[in-house]
């Protein structure tokens, strides 16, 4: 954070200093949690049911913090006071990048993929400057601003996730970070509870590119219509990405290797070059794109870029982490969270990664789903048999729909089973699993990660496979 008096802050906020020095300079990092308040901090203090972050301010100054930033007094402490810390810190992180006149803000949002092609667009502007990015998904309105208040007279890229579970939240969002490019990758249905309709998900997403000054730059995915469509809610200047014929940026003769690694010829305006990813699964190329866009706007040379795109890697965890155990079995980690299309995706990946083994998938429950619920796990399952898939475990009972979608398939050769709990999907996989099967795990946040670690543990510790 650029260094600020709290007089300053204050004003900033529309606080009012109490027991403080307006001089005093905050000079170090704005933290929630006051184990990381350290000197030359300012702390804020959330207020909550069972945690008081107030409880903690004594303990926050007596670590270095300059002050408090929080809605009620504390004795002793020097506060700046106001109504609402959220909306404050939103303010300060606001009037911060306001004073960073060289700071490139990209903003991107969409129904699945954001955290992977956030952290591929902050690989690749790292490159080109210093860059600020949240970690993981930390894209709401607590992560938004606190990643922004990470931004220094050095930064040269804020890079951005927006997350949103109505219409209006993605535009609050660039109020307190405007957006100078915006990327919008697809529409799904995940979060479909929250938003009612596709149509409505379409109108939340949009507001990041409706939210562009003219001189701005939307970046926009020629491969979903609902995302194309997008070119006409906005006055800036609208690039496309894709494998679509009308992309800016495309790419065409896609490959995969038994990896599901894709290698692809990168078309720009500029000309083409050709591309290998280090990444797993064939929605990569859809992610590496939206980056490609972002670099070649910010000028990165094609020939750099296309070897830069080779050296992605993956940032935040259990997002398609393959890992390969000593008893030859392959692992997929995308057990971070699932919906009905990154599920899709992971199966996919899934059954291009079968070799002389079996594919396997242990499928838990996708949440926040409305009315589709039941529709959108019988898709999966119908999807998971479809592909091939040899074995697939179901966990919990709110899965169960994916069991029935798989069995309904005539002429599966495969087998399902509806399994109470992670734990026996552990018990299953170890007494069935042998050399040459790969196994894709993935769920919402129900600890379906459990059944991933068992599996790395395994290896580690040396465990086989029956």
């Amino acid at each position: 954070m650029i260094p600020l008096t709290l007089a300053e802050v204050a004003e900033a906020v529309g606080g009012r200093l109490v027991a403080a020095d307006p001089a005093a300079r905050v000079t170090g990092p704005v933290e929630f949690d006051s184990r990381k308040a350290g000197p030359g901090a300012l702390f804020v203090a959330f207020p909550g049911e069972k945690v008081d972050g107030h409880d903690y301010a004594a303990a926050a100054v007596a670590a270095g913090a300059v002050a408090v930033l929080g809605t009620r007094e504390v004795p002793g402490v020097p506060m700046v006071l106001v109504g609402d810390a959220l909306d404050a810190m939103g303010r300060l992180a606001r009037a911060v990048v306001d004073r960073l006149p060289a700071l490139t803000v990209i903003g991107l949002t969409g129904s699945s993929g954001k955290t992977t092609t956030k952290d591929l667009i902050a690989q690749l502007t790292a490159r080109l400057g210093p860059t600020v990015a949240p970690p993981g998904s930390f894209n709401n309105e607590l992560g938004h601003p606190w990643t922004a208040l990470q931004a220094d007279a050095d930064t040269r890229f804020l890079v951005l996730e927006k997350g949103a579970r109505g219409v209006g939240h993605v535009r609050y969002l660039c109020e307190v970070v405007p957006p100078r490019i915006s990327v919008v990758l697809n529409v799904g249905v995940a979060h479909l509870g929250e938003f009612g309709s596709v149509e409505n998900i379409a109108l939340a997403k949009g507001e990041l590119v409706e939210s562009l000054p003219a001189d701005g730059l939307a970046v926009l995915n020629a491969d979903d219509p609902l995302v194309d469509a997008m070119a006409a809610r906005t006055a800036a200047r609208v690039v496309r990405y894709g494998e679509a014929a009308h992309a800016d940026v495309r790419a065409v003769d896609v490959t995969l290797d038994g990896r599901g690694r894709a290698a692809y010829t990168l078309v720009t305006p500029e000309g083409s070059a050709a591309v290998r990813l280090g990444l797993t699964g064939r929605h990569q190329v859809s992610n590496s794109l939206a980056a490609a866009a972002v670099a070649r706007e910010l000028g990165m040379p094609l020939a750099e870029l296309a070897a830069a795109l080779g050296e992605l890697g993956l940032v935040s965890t259990r997002r398609m982490d393959v890992f390969e155990r000593p008893d030859g079995v392959t692992v997929i980690d995308d057990s971070y969270n699932a919906n009905p299309a990154s599920t899709a995706v992971a199966l996919r990946a899934l059954a291009g990664m079968r070799g002389a083994g079996r594919a396997v998938a242990v499928l838990g429950y996708m949440a926040e789903l409305g009315e589709y619920e039941r529709q959108g796990h019988l898709e999966v399952g119908r999807l998971a048999a479809e592909l091939g898939v040899d074995r697939l475990l179901v966990v919990g009972e709110p899965a169960a729909p994916i069991h029935e979608g798989a069995t309904a398939v005539e002429d599966w050769g495969g087998k399902s089973v509806l399994l109470t709990d992670q734990a026996a999907a552990v018990e299953v996989l170890r007494s069935e699993l042998r050399a040459g099967d790969v196994v894709l795990v993935k769920g919402s946040r129900y600890r379906t990660w459990e059944v991933a670690d068992a599996l790395r543990a395994d290896a580690t510790d040396g465990g086989a496979a029956a």
